[in-house]
């Protein structure tokens, strides 16, 4: 199987690459923006052509929620435009495309997990394109797999915990918000899912939720990550999402359902503290090996 990879350059696309070494079997060829233009409909064609693609995984995303409030046309292209010109493309050669999306389709005012059905209502820029993208992709390639993902993290680029890991040794005090809960998600969990369904013999399409297990708030995961991470000159105190405005509104509650994933691929889903002490054990070996 020969697969192209977008966003390669990413927290997703960095583990996809890790794990790639286990997948002998099949032909994953890495791209971020200097090795192909997702925007651009003629170099995408020619991308999947040249190596005859069988599997697109699209990790690649305007990712700057609050910035994505002004630079609205950038986002635009990115999220929304670019899938579909991805779906469209592979899916002239009769392949696929799994393609990576997030909580923010919700609008967050939910009580109970989400399940793949349930209403969509984006309360921002971000939210909106990339809900679009999730309707492009499905209108250009009916051998779609969308999985949508929540509070991404990994020892790569930059994410909540390494923002508060730096923070928390920098400063006495942090105020966090407690009132904005979901469920964190390690890349390379998340990367793992991605390949069982890229591999598996029988396809089952459509849309998808993949989180770790667990249900905290911005401001437990906070504590979590001191705690485990040995910070404790730092007092982290919880704050309501009012007190810390920002340009883009966030979902108030990104908890996912995670059995039609698990039920449908057989993907295991660790807890989310399990999986940030691994996380947290590879950036200290990065640390000490730098």
């Amino acid at each position: 199987m020969n697969i192209l990879v977008t966003g390669a350059n990413g927290q997703l696309g960095t583990e996809l690459r890790n794990l790639a070494p286990l997948y002998a079997d099949c032909n994953i060829v890495f791209t971020d923006v200097a090795e192909l233009d997702i925007t651009d409909a003629v170099a995408v064609e020619a991308a999947v052509e040249e190596n005859a693609v069988d599997l697109i995984i699209n990790c690649a995303a305007y990712t700057a929620v609050d910035k994505a409030e002004t630079d609205v046309e950038r986002a635009r292209v990115l999220n929304a435009e670019a899938p579909a010109l991805l779906a469209r493309a592979v899916a002239g050669r009769g392949g696929e495309i799994i393609h990576v999306s997030t909580d923010y389709v919700f609008g967050g005012q939910a009580c109970t997990p989400y399940t793949e059905d349930m209403p969509t209502a984006p309360c921002s820029v971000y939210g909106r394109t990339k809900l679009d993208g999730e309707k492009g992709v499905i209108a250009a390639n009916s051998r779609h797999v969308i999985v949508r993902t929540s509070w991404l993290y990994s020892p790569y680029g930059n994410n909540f915990v390494k923002t508060m890991l730096r923070l928390g040794r920098e400063r006495d005090r942090l105020n966090v918000v407690f009132d904005q809960v979901g469920s964190p998600t390690y890349a390379a969990d998340l990367a793992k899912a991605l390949l069982i369904i890229a591999t598996a013999a029988d396809k089952t399409y459509g849309v998808f939720h993949y989180s770790n297990e667990g249900v905290i708030s911005w401001y437990d995961f906070t504590k979590a990550i001191h705690r485990l991470a040995g910070i404790t000159s730092c007092d982290v105190q919880p704050i309501l999402s009012s007190q810390y405005p920002t340009p883009a509104a966030r979902p108030a509650y990104s908890v996912f359902s995670k059995e039609k994933i698990k039920q449908t691929y057989g993907v295991s889903v660790p807890y989310w503290e399990d999986s940030l002490r691994l996380c947290l054990q590879r950036l200290n070996a990065f640390a000490e090996g730098s």
